[in-house]
């Protein structure tokens, strides 16, 4: 059981653009069972978490256009605000990660926590020390600008690299805040 952040991002490391679109990503060629994909990754998880603007953009792209929530899975959403689920299987958390610890892994059963997104929850689940690794896909593409992949300043260590598609895999597992010393 493990808590991982498995998401994509450009070059420049970025999640969506300025205006939350994620058309960057949704236009690279990947190969369906190729390095690191997604259906091998999601056999394993047992409980989702996200942001807000993670699950909103879910709601408005998704959910809006009659689809039904993704996940068969407990879905969690961290958020200061008032939010109201869209599924019995969404319920919606405020505090940090640790303060939650017990309930994400206990929901995930004996499979993993999969911290879907965005980038500033995972950090926060870093520095609660409950980010076990980070599996990025990496689009040849830059936006200049936008929500940033992971916005610490954090040492990471590379454990495994691949190719699908037009995306450069990686798999990484986070040593500390770059501003503690590095373990050797």
């Amino acid at each position: 059981m493990a808590f991982r952040y498995y998401t994509a991002t450009t070059l420049d490391g970025y999640l969506a653009d300025d205006h939350d679109s994620l058309d960057w990503l949704l236009s690279q060629p990947l190969e369906e069972g190729g390095a690191m994909n997604y259906e091998d990754f999601f056999t394993g998880v047992g409980a989702a978490v996200m942001g807000r603007t993670t699950y909103e953009w879910i709601v408005d792209h998704e959910v809006a256009e009659g689809k039904p929530w993704p996940y068969d899975i407990p879905s969690f959403v961290f958020s200061h605000r008032t939010l109201t689920p869209v599924a019995d299987s969404i319920t919606v958390l405020e505090g940090a990660p640790g303060d939650h610890r017990d309930r994400l892994l206990a929901a995930a059963g004996d499979r993993d926590v999969w911290v879907v997104g965005g980038g500033d929850l995972a950090a926060q689940f870093a520095d609660s020390g409950m980010l076990d690794d980070m599996i990025i896909a990496i689009a040849p593409v830059t936006l200049g600008s936008g929500r940033p992949l992971f916005p610490r300043p954090y040492h990471l260590e590379l454990r495994e690299f691949a190719r699908n598609g037009a995306f450069l895999c990686a798999r990484y597992s986070p040593v500390g805040s770059r501003t503690s010393s590095v373990p050797a």
